[in-house]
């Protein structure tokens, strides 16, 4: 399995790569062998917003959407802002390529300064996943500041991890591009004509 970390948090250290990081640690103890690959949209937000303007997308920003169309499932976190996701996590959606997540399971998370930002999860992420036609596992993590150390979060993350790899294993591995796949095999069956 192949599990595609986006983490959106803006400041380095992050509570939102805190969060992120302890999400695919206890997905990788539920599955085992998981290949874990984050991106950190930090790092891509200059090209995340050239993509925005001129509609095509940088290298850098290109391997981030392959790992995302290559992943099985994805973990995606994201700081909270005027109770919903930051503008950078909600632009690598809005350039990402459609139909990317497309039925791929996904773990929605969120971090923010107090409990009263909990809400983005069911009122902003999950729409917004719905929409994009991805799984949404049923059970999200939000954690506030005050939640860190505190007892009650490593459970919560625990649970979270436990139903998204329940769905990862009932969605089964992602099955590869078909398109690219029959286009592959047409140019193997005319070259050797």
């Amino acid at each position: 399995m192949r599990v595609a970390v986006i983490s959106g948090g803006l400041r380095e250290p992050s509570s939102t790569r805190l969060l992120a990081d302890r999400l695919a640690a206890a997905v990788r103890a539920e599955l085992g062998q998981v290949e874990v690959e984050v991106i950190e949209l930090r790092r891509l937000a200059r090209a995340i917003a050239d993509a925005m303007v001129t509609g095509f997308a940088s290298p850098e920003l290109e391997e981030a959407f392959g790992a995302v169309a290559g992943s099985d499932g994805v973990i995606a976190v994201t700081p909270t802002f005027n109770a919903t996701f930051s503008g950078l996590f909600k632009s690598f959606f809005d350039v990402l390529p459609e139909q990317t997540v497309e039925g791929v399971p996904v773990l929605i998370a969120a971090t923010g300064g107090t409990e009263r930002h909990s809400l983005v999860l069911d009122h902003a992420l999950r729409p917004m996943f719905s929409y994009l036609h991805a799984v949404v596992s049923p059970t999200g993590v939000y954690a506030a500041t005050a939640d860190f150390g505190a007892q009650g979060l490593s459970e919560r993350i625990t649970k979270a991890a436990s139903n998204f790899a329940r769905l990862l294993k009932l969605c089964g591995p992602r099955r590869g591009d078909t398109v690219n796949a029959e286009l592959d095999e047409m140019q193997r069956l005319l070259a050797g004509a």
